[in-house]
């Protein structure tokens, strides 16, 4: 009797874990397709100090702090953004030296290397040659993981062409990100990944001037979520009104 009451226990603990984060996804998916950033901000916080330690978690989280800081950088919120990052970068560190999940973990290194050189383009010529190597990392340990290739592919978009960057070369990394996303069920249900991933392909194709194709992206975004607030009232108008002109 007392081991099937700890194994009931057990399972309600489970039970409410796995709630807890289904909300958290869904609070953070909600946020972003209705631009309240506020939600997201609180629900990183809220995370951060529940004392859950446990590596899924912790990469969950380091998740939602990714897409929060790109957030702030876009936003011109630089010392908030300054603040996340230097949490995130403390939450991936752990993963690290836990030996958790390498491929996502360079991954995230790579991203934050990034917004280092967002955050201070002086650093480029010193950690772009990182953030490029950890993306490559990534690939390599894990050529499934699509993370890996949105990476890469960021490195190759926004470095310099007389540097050796390539928004071309970028896209078809994307491209491979997202044929892998569509594999994975993980990725088709409430996961702001995936669309943020379609935004980025759309943007790719209108810098490259391939409107028709960006037009196609926008308007796979909007068959996926009609309610998406960002894409539906600013990016799919702005490409329609720079077709007709």
């Amino acid at each position: 009797m007392e081991r099937k009451r700890y194994i009931l226990i057990i399972s309600l603990l489970l039970i409410s874990v796995f709630s807890l984060r289904a909300e958290y996804r869904s609070e953070i998916y909600s946020a972003f397709i209705t631009g309240k950033m506020e939600i997201w901000k609180d629900v990183i916080d809220r995370m951060e100090t529940t004392g859950d330690k446990s590596n899924g978690f912790i990469m969950e989280l380091v998740n939602y702090q990714y897409g929060y800081i790109a957030w702030c950088i876009g936003a011109n919120r630089n010392r908030e953004a300054r603040k996340y990052l230097d949490i995130a970068e403390d939450n991936i560190s752990l993963l690290e030296r836990r030996g958790f999940s390498m491929s996502m973990v360079n991954s995230y290194k790579a991203a934050f290397y990034g917004y280092r050189i967002g955050l201070n383009v002086l650093k480029a010529p010193f950690i772009g040659p990182k953030s490029v190597e950890c993306a490559k990392e990534a690939m390599k340990l894990d050529p499934s993981n699509p993370f890996g290739y949105i990476q890469y592919g960021n490195t190759q978009y926004y470095m310099p062409a007389i540097f050796g960057g390539s928004k071309e070369e970028a896209l078809q990394y994307y491209l491979k990100a997202e044929e892998l996303m569509v594999s994975d069920e993980e990725y088709n249900n409430q996961n702001w990944n995936y669309l943020n991933l379609l935004i980025t392909i759309a943007q790719a194709y209108s810098e490259l001037h391939d409107p028709g194709s960006s037009k196609d992206y926008y308007e796979k975004i909007l068959n996926k979520e009609p309610g998406f607030e960002w894409v539906k009232e600013d990016l799919y108008k702005e490409i329609l009104n720079n077709m007709k002109n």
